[in-house]
């Protein structure tokens, strides 16, 4: 477990790490490039490298039987996010590991869990041979209009909390059925690469999720490091979390003192 630096969550934790681009999204991706600094450093989790065409040093996809165990020994009860460092659902994962995963979190209810994926598709293709957990909220990256399709993969999952992380926000979505949706996360890219947001695109989905009732959560507008343009959107903070019961979550102070580093 290590602290995170992800506004909308408390600590990260990577059972798997490594992966490979298979989107617009995925262009500049963070994960790529912390993973061969770290690899540069002698990280263990990080010297299995991937295909250059798609990933790169130190990025290879890895499972981590070891790391399985980390939940139980955590005190108190947390907010994680699970494998801010690859993908569960990529395809290289096999799916008794991804059960492996579920049970941990079924067996550790004091913690709730947050597992984000690109690869939708497989998540509904396997998601009525995996036994949920009631306190894993299962969500999906919806970076452009090319993306949105994910939705509909979440929605055929029978997730206790459904979420759409949209970031980095490369595109207008447009308008968006936000039914059965229980928490919508925008965020711009960041980077010395990074793409900008449109203003109209982040306020859009605000604008809709307030329509449907559903908890925003603004994370940054980016820019060459996250914090350079800062969090408010018209004026205010917006760091709402879904409408359920669970373990508190950090506030906006508390949170700054939480973001030590990205977690690995």
């Amino acid at each position: 477990m290590s602290k995170s630096a992800i506004e909308w969550t408390e600590v990260t934790w990577n059972p798997v790490t490594g992966c490979d681009r298979i989107a617009a999204g995925c262009d500049n991706c963070y994960a790529l490039a912390l993973a061969k600094r770290l690899k540069a450093m002698g990280a263990e989790k990080y010297q299995n490298d991937g295909d250059p065409r798609t990933s790169g040093p130190g990025f290879g996809v890895t499972t981590h039987p070891k790391a399985l165990d980390q939940p139980h020994r955590w005190a108190g009860s947390r907010l994680v996010f699970v494998n801010s460092m690859s993908d569960l659902f990529h395809a290289k994962v096999p799916l008794d590991f991804v059960r492996d995963v579920f049970d941990v979190i079924r067996d550790t209810p004091q913690h709730t869990y947050q597992v984000l994926t690109k690869r939708a598709s497989r998540l509904r293709r396997v998601a009525d041979r995996l036994d949920w957990p009631s306190n894993l909220w299962m969500g999906v990256s919806v970076e452009d209009a090319d993306a949105v399709t994910r939705i509909d993969d979440l929605l055929a999952t029978p997730a206790a909390v459904r979420f759409l992380s949209c970031e980095p926000l490369i595109g207008d979505l447009g308008v968006l059925d936000l039914t059965g949706i229980d928490w919508v996360i925008v965020g711009g890219e960041s980077g010395p690469r990074a793409r900008p947001m449109d203003p109209r695109w982040a306020e859009s989905i605000r604008d809709q999720c307030a329509t449907a009732e559903v908890p925003f959560f603004f994370k940054q507008w980016g820019g060459r490091t996250p914090k350079a343009n800062g969090r408010h959107l018209d004026g205010q903070l917006w760091d709402e979390l879904p409408r359920i019961a669970r373990p508190a979550a950090p506030s906006s102070t508390a949170s700054d003192h939480l973001r030590v580093q990205l977690a690995l």
